[in-house]
């Protein structure tokens, strides 16, 4: 008796609003007190209600059901509702994929910045710097479009004092890249150390961290990830991957209020970005999906799974369309 009436109680944020299903088959109403499909904003470090946000969803969809008379405009109107998830889906797998591309073209040309710089196409990398002057040595360096920081300073004696100033030069540009990534992480965005997969598993299984994937914390850990990446320190991507991934599916859902007003709606966005993150990572969207499904999410319906996949596969698809690596691959972790 005491369990039906525990789920028979709904509750909203200040305390207790109504009685729940009255056996009549409506949702749109708990009791005698109508459920709102408006967004209740959750506190800082709390825990989200699933039942009473799926219930507001139940509620919004009955809404948009119901102008579907209306045509043309209500019956596009819940066209667009329908397929808004797939759109959001799409949006964020081109996302990471493309985010995935430039971190790993930023990073290769940030590392290969502590050797030197392309004199006459500086937004070039070493590799693609000899490759456009059509000089096949560079490995054995002796690629003339490559100059090192000596011969930037007229230095061209390959004697102990040249070698000793290629080793300060690079010992100089690892410290400024990993001191830039200390300093822009400790002073913008705290919550852009670490991998942050653990913490993406406590926001997937209903844990409010705001900030966390906000735009700040996209925006500094895309550039400390290069940074970091670059300096040489032993740091991996496929983990904040992940996390950049999650960061812009929270971005993108509140482009769509189904999604972005609705927290446990907005974790299966959530759920399909932290696909996207496994399969830029590892080229693998398939596990990707799997990760998702066995690791991260808590809730995770069918109708999930299949637009995880799909979100994973368009991020791989943009990601090898970048090519980084001119080799064709769809991992950022290169063979």
């Amino acid at each position: 008796m005491y369990l039906d009436l525990v789920s028979a109680v709904a509750y909203d944020g200040s305390g207790i609003i109504g009685l729940n299903d009255n056996g009549d088959g409506d949702d749109d109403e708990f009791g005698d007190v109508a459920v709102s499909p408006t967004f209740s904003k959750y506190g800082d470090f709390h825990t989200i209600d699933w039942q009473r946000d799926l219930a507001r969803d139940r509620v919004r969809h009955k809404s948009v059901s119901s102008r579907r008379k209306d045509f043309p405009f209500g019956t596009l109107f819940a066209m667009w509702d329908a397929g808004s998830g797939w759109v959001c889906v799409l949006m964020v797998g081109m996302a990471a994929g493309a985010i995935a591309g430039i971190i790993d073209i930023g990073a290769r040309w940030m590392s290969d910045l502590k050797d030197g710089i392309c004199a006459d196409r500086f937004w070039l990398d070493r590799e693609h710097c000899c490759w456009s002057a059509n000089d096949s040595n560079y490995k054995d360096d002796d690629c003339s479009a490559w100059t090192s920081w000596p011969a930037m300073f007229d230095y061209n004696r390959k004697d102990l004092f040249y070698k000793t100033l290629e080793l300060f030069f690079y010992c100089g540009w690892s410290v400024l890249m990993a001191g830039l990534t200390v300093l822009l992480v400790k002073v913008f965005a705290p919550y852009a150390c670490g991998s942050g997969i653990p913490e993406i598993k406590c926001i997937l299984s209903g844990f409010v961290i705001r900030g966390y994937l906000g735009k700040w914390t996209f925006i500094i850990k895309s550039v400390g990830l290069i940074l970091a990446s670059a300096s040489g320190l032993n740091l991996g991507k496929e983990g904040p991957m992940v996390h950049l991934a999650c960061c812009i599916g929270n971005i993108f859902s509140y482009l769509f209020p189904k999604y972005g007003l609705n927290e446990a709606k907005k974790r299966e966005i959530l759920s399909a970005s932290a696909a996207a993150g496994v399969s830029v990572a590892f080229g693998a969207p398939i596990g990707g999906v799997l990760f998702s499904l066995e690791e991260a999410s808590y809730y995770f319906p069918l109708k999930t799974m299949w637009r995880s996949f799909f979100c994973a596969l368009i991020a791989g698809i943009i990601l090898r369309i970048l090519n980084p690596f001119g080799s064709d691959q769809v991992c950022i972790s290169k063979k």
